[in-house]
C-alpha cells in the first residue's frame, strides 16, 4: 500500500534525463557525510570521475550550497591541482525557512543547509482552530522571513503538521485536533511567501531529517514515531521515506491500548492518539492536582521537583510508547526506533522505560538500544519544518534553486 518519495541518498548515474540533479544530489550527499573533502575523495567515493565531480561542485558553489576550504589544503596540496582543495557544506549563504504547525502553537524557524537551526520562534495559537489558526500566520510570514540571519538568501519554506497530509499536492487531508479537512496549505503559504513550499506530515519529514543528518542506521530502515498532542508514525527504507496512497503512512494513532478506555474522536476508546498523547497526559495532571492547569511546562517542573505523582504519569506513558514500539518493530523488523518524545527526551529515565517495556513486550526480543530519541533537544519541531524543504533541496539542488 506503500508509494515512495525521492530518496535522498539518489545513486549516481551518467546518461538519462535528470543526471545533472542525480549527480549533483550524490556530490553534496558525500560532501555533507565526509566534508570537508577533497573532489579526488568525492570522486572515489560517488564512483563519478573527477571531471563530473569538479562541474558538480562549480555549480554547486555558485548555488551557495558548497564552499572551497583552501585554509585546510595539506602542504603541497596545490602541486597536485585542484582536486586535492578541500570542500565542504556552505552554511553561510542560503537557508530554509520552516513553519511546524501545532494545536497549541506554531514554531517559525530557519535551518542552513546542515539541518541546524539559525532562528527560532514559538507562535501561540491562542486556541484557535480550524482557518482562525491560518489567517494570522499567513498575515505575519512576510516579517518574520524578512528577519532572515546575516543576510542568508531563502530559498524555500517546509510546512508541516500531524495528520494525513498529501505532499504532491500540498494539502492536508485530515487534522482532527486542529480542525482541518482538506486543506490546501502549500498554495495558501506560497501565494503569502512567494517561495517554493514542501508540505509533509511532521512525522515523515522527522524521518528525513533522521536520514539526512542523524543516525547512520536510518538510511538502511527505520520507523520514526512522534508523540505529542498528535500521535504520528513514519517507514524509511534504503533511505527513503514511504507515503501511502491516501497519504498517510499508516494510522498508529488507533492501535487499541488494552489498559485505557479514553475515548478517541473515531468514536472508540482507548486509541493511541489518546492514551499516549500530551493532550490526555496534561489534563489527566490537572485532574490529580499536580499541575494548575493542563499544561507542559508546569508538568516539567513537576517532574523536574521531583513530585511522585508528576513521574507516575509520565512513566505509565512511557510504558504506553514501549508497548507500541515493540509492535511496530515485531511488524515491521527496521535497523532503527526512533522516538520524538518529550519527556524521554527530557530525561534518560524515561527513555529506559520506553526501553524496557519494549524489550518485555516485543516478540522478536530485539536489543532496547534500536529505540533511540530524536537528539535535537528543544529544536525538534523546528526541525521537522525545516526539513521538508531541505529534503526536497538535498534529492534535487540544482532543480531547487534554479527552477
Amino acid at each position: 500500500m506503500f508509494t515512495e518519495i525521492t530518496s535522498t541518498a539518489a545513486r549516481p548515474h551518467r546518461t538519462g534525463d535528470g543526471r545533472r540533479d542525480v549527480n549533483a544530489a550524490a556530490v553534496l550527499r558525500t560532501v555533507l557525510d565526509h566534508g570537508p573533502v577533497a573532489r579526488s575523495r568525492v570522486a572515489a567515493l560517488t564512483g563519478l570521475s573527477p571531471a563530473a565531480v569538479s562541474r558538480q561542485v562549480v555549480d554547486l558553489v555558485r548555488l551557495g550550497l558548497l564552499r572551497e576550504r583552501p585554509e585546510l589544503a595539506s602542504p603541497g596540496a596545490g602541486a597536485v591541482g585542484r582536486p586535492q582543495l578541500p570542500v565542504d557544506v556552505d552554511t553561510g549563504r542560503i537557508a530554509v525557512a520552516g513553519l511546524h504547525i501545532g494545536l497549541p502553537f506554531t514554531t517559525f524557524a530557519f535551518l542552513d543547509p546542515r539541518g541546524n537551526v539559525l532562528h527560532r520562534r514559538e507562535l501561540s495559537n491562542r486556541g484557535r482552530t480550524g482557518a482562525a489558526v491560518l489567517r494570522p500566520l499567513l498575515a505575519r510570514l512576510p516579517g518574520l522571513l524578512d528577519a532572515v540571519p546575516d543576510g542568508r538568501t531563502v530559498v524555500g519554506l517546509g510546512a508541516v503538521t500531524g495528520g494525513a497530509v498529501d505532499r504532491g499536492r500540498g494539502v492536508v487531508v485530515r487534522h482532527d485536533p486542529l480542525d482541518w479537512r482538506d486543506l490546501p496549505l502549500g498554495g495558501l503559504l506560497a501565494e503569502a511567501t512567494g517561495l517554493p513550499v514542501q508540505v509533509d506530515n511532521h512525522a515523515r519529514a522527522l524521518a528525513q531529517a533522521e536520514i539526512l543528518f542523524g543516525h547512520p542506521a536510518a538510511r538502511r530502515s527505520m520507523v520514526h514515531l512522534f508523540v505529542g498532542h498528535v500521535v504520528d508514525a513514519a517507514l524509511a527504507v534504503a533511505g527513503t521515506v514511504h507515503v501511502g496512497p491516501a497519504s498517510p503512512t499508516g494510522d498508529v494513532a488507533h492501535l487499541p491500548v488494552p489498559d485505557s478506555d479514553a475515548p478517541c474522536h473515531c468514536g472508540r476508546t482507548g486509541c493511541l492518539a489518546v492514551a499516549a498523547s500530551d493532550t490526555t497526559l496534561f489534563e489527566a495532571a490537572a485532574a490529580e492536582g499536580v499541575v494548575e492547569r493542563p499544561d507542559r511546562a508546569e508538568l516539567v517542573a513537576a517532574v523536574r521537583a521531583g513530585d511522585p505523582r508528576a513521574d507516575r504519569l509520565v512513566r505509565r506513558r512511557a510504558e504506553t510508547i514501549g508497548r507500541a514500539l515493540a509492535l511496530l518493530a515485531d511488524v515491521v523488523n527496521p535497523d532503527l526506533l526512533v522516538l520524538t518524545e518529550h519527556f524521554a527526551a527530557l530525561d534518560p529515565a524515561y527513555l529506559n522505560v520506553v526501553r524496557t517495556e519494549f524489550a518485555r513486550r516485543s516478540r522478536m526480543r530485539r536489543d532496547a538500544e534500536l529505540v533511540v530519541v530524536q537528539r535535537r533537544g528543544a529544536d525538534v519541531l523546528a526541525v521537522a519544518a525545516g526539513s521538508a524543504a531541505l529534503g526536497a533541496l538535498h534529492a534535487r539542488p540544482v532543480h531547487a534553486l534554479t527552477a
